[in-house]
């Protein structure tokens, strides 16, 4: 620390090159229970580049998919009053399942405006319009795609065996694809853990997985890579395309049925 006067303090207030810090613009915070929603991050980056945005990756509470409701809320009761530390304009929920399932019992719980996923964001960072056009260039992106009647059984399979089932949106992709959700078929939630054996049984036409698990890192990942598994056929796409209905979104339709096609060849 500096000693003395108002000299010090003014050097407080510069670089190390001298240059004037940059004044903080008050942050839009963002959570979710891992690091696959920064897709969202991206998102309001491109609207807003000087925006400062604080994103909080629950880790100890993954996955948010996997929990009860007062659990859910207790969860995220805690994790707001740790991101209004932040002094934050809006938080952003980026995760379905709280978002769907437990978001109206928060209000109040921050006195910053909260959003989920669902909500329009752009609406939330005051760019409307920009917002808007961004959705108008998805949905004709997303209509341009080749359309397959039956495309497949597939099913969105995840580190130490958890599977992705309906209601989400990696199984809205699906369907857009022409897929069927093995989920769907084996009647399971949002999501639930299946074992080597039952999806060697139910034997689907192709594995989503990852593509952060292409390779062996841990005994997690390890699972994924079981000789029992080597002859289904894998579509790789990244983690962050299936969380947030943003952009990625599109990646990861255009993905899984570039990667489908190249196979039918």
């Amino acid at each position: 620390m500096i000693a003395g006067d108002v000299e010090g303090a003014d050097l407080m207030n510069h670089s190390v090159s001298g240059e004037p810090l940059p004044k903080l613009v008050r942050p839009v915070a963002v959570f979710d229970a891992g690091i696959g929603s920064y897709a969202a991050v991206a998102a309001i980056r491109r609207l807003l580049p000087e925006q400062d945005i604080p994103y909080f990756a629950d880790r100890a509470s993954f996955p948010y998919g996997g929990k009860g409701r007062a659990e859910l809320l207790a969860i995220l009761r805690r994790t707001l009053r740790y991101l209004d530390g932040f002094d934050p304009a809006a938080i952003l929920v980026a995760s379905n399942a709280p978002s769907i399932t437990v978001l109206d019992d928060l209000a109040g719980v921050s006195p910053a405006p909260l959003f989920g996923v669902r909500p329009p964001v752009a609406a939330a960072v005051g760019h409307v319009p920009r917002g808007e056009a961004l959705i108008a260039r998805m949905d004709r992106e997303l209509a341009a795609l080749p359309k397959s009647a039956n495309a497949g059984v597939a099913a969105y399979y995840q580190r130490r065996g958890y599977m992705t089932g309906t209601g989400t949106l990696i199984d809205d992709v699906m369907t857009r694809t022409g897929l069927t959700n093995l989920a769907a078929r084996l009647d399971k939630p949002a999501l639930s853990q299946l074992s080597l054996e039952e999806m060697v049984a139910a034997r689907p036409d192709y594995l989503i997985v990852e593509s952060a698990t292409d390779r062996v890192t841990d005994q997690g990942t390890e699972m994924l890579h079981h000789p029992a598994l080597k002859d289904i056929p894998r579509l790789s796409i990244p983690q962050a395309w299936t969380v947030c209905g943003g952009p990625a979104y599109v990646q990861a339709a255009r993905g899984i049925t570039d990667q489908i096609a190249a196979r039918r060849r």
